[in-house]
């Protein structure tokens, strides 16, 4: 790491250039920030959108905390509706997708950035 610590603004999209740019806006820090073991993405769903792929780790124990709006997290099979200020611990190995509501849903997730450890999850209701 070039640095003790870093700040980066979160204006680069990267939705578009990897095809979702109709189904959210999604930004990813870790990278930017030269962070070794921290990951943080920031997504915002348009209302009535649901995330273009559902996945799940293999080791990473990720947390999502909801900003603003509200909506579904779908949790493997299980629904949960969300508001601002929840925070969702998901445990490895469990299937993760988001659908926004009416006011669409802007949520940050957070977790460790292990190379690998993640997979898409083929999931009828993310299509």
């Amino acid at each position: 790491m070039s640095s003790p610590y870093m700040r980066v603004n979160l204006v680069d999209d990267s939705a578009p250039a990897n095809g979702f740019g109709d189904r959210w806006e999604a930004r990813v820090a870790g990278a930017a920030l030269e962070a070794e073991r921290t990951g943080l993405t920031h997504f915002r769903l348009p209302p009535g959108k649901r995330s273009p792929f559902s996945h799940r780790h293999y080791d990473a124990e990720e947390i999502n905390v909801v900003l603003s709006g509200s909506g579904r997290i779908k949790l493997d099979d299980r629904l949960q509706v969300v508001r601002p200020l929840d925070a969702i611990r998901v445990a490895p190995r469990v299937a993760r997708a988001f659908e926004a509501g009416p006011d669409g849903l802007e949520l940050l997730a957070f977790g460790p950035r292990l190379n690998g450890d993640g997979e898409p999850v083929d999931d009828p209701w993310v299509k």
